[in-house]
């Protein structure tokens, strides 16, 4: 990544954009993982945003068991469309097969950045919503945090009432983003 990179405007608003579209759909693909209920407000704001490019890309690609891979694919086009778009405008592309490694620490880095923001979503909602009140966003983080935290839980008990699994999570998520940032850091090499 050049300084060129990072001081342009129209590269930083193109890279925002695409990447928050990117959370979007991936989004998407973790309610499914995670079961969130149809009904919910932020659930039908995020299958609004994607349901016309899913629905087009569903009359081509069949769903492999309960995954909807049109979403996936989709996923991947739009990652793919960043990683070029910011490249062609950087004046960089990517050469060989660091496309693939580029695409994948892109879609590695989203979702370590997505669990990482919904448990801290999570844990601030838990502070701050009274007990019985509802909040549409509640139910969806905890689903979808309750595959990684729960086995921490199991491990590391409350101390004084204070449940640290989140904390562990957000150390060990921080890592794996450590590792895969070089990557990203060279994308166009």
């Amino acid at each position: 990544m050049t300084s060129s990179y990072i001081s342009n405007p129209l590269i930083f608003l193109i890279d925002t954009l695409i990447y928050l579209y990117m959370v979007v759909v991936a989004l998407r693909l973790i309610m499914q993982w995670a079961h969130w209920e149809y009904h919910n407000p932020m659930v039908q704001f995020i299958i609004k945003l994607t349901q016309v490019p899913v629905k087009f890309l569903r009359r081509f690609i069949p769903a492999a068991g309960r995954w909807d891979t049109a979403t996936l694919v989709l996923l991947i086009v739009v990652a793919l469309i960043k990683i070029i778009a910011v490249g062609m405008l950087a004046g960089v592309l990517p050469k060989g097969l660091f496309w693939l490694t580029i695409l994948f620490a892109e879609l590695f880095q989203l979702f370590i950045n997505i669990f990482t923001v919904s448990i801290i979503i999570e844990v601030i909602v838990s502070w701050v919503t009274p007990a019985g009140s509802y909040n549409p966003v509640a139910p969806l983080v905890g689903k979808m945090n309750a595959p990684l935290l729960r086995p921490v839980r199991r491990t590391i008990p409350p101390v004084a009432g204070v449940d640290l699994s989140p904390l562990f999570v957000l150390l060990g998520l921080q890592v794996l983003s450590m590792l895969v940032m070089p990557l990203l850091a060279g994308r166009y090499i």
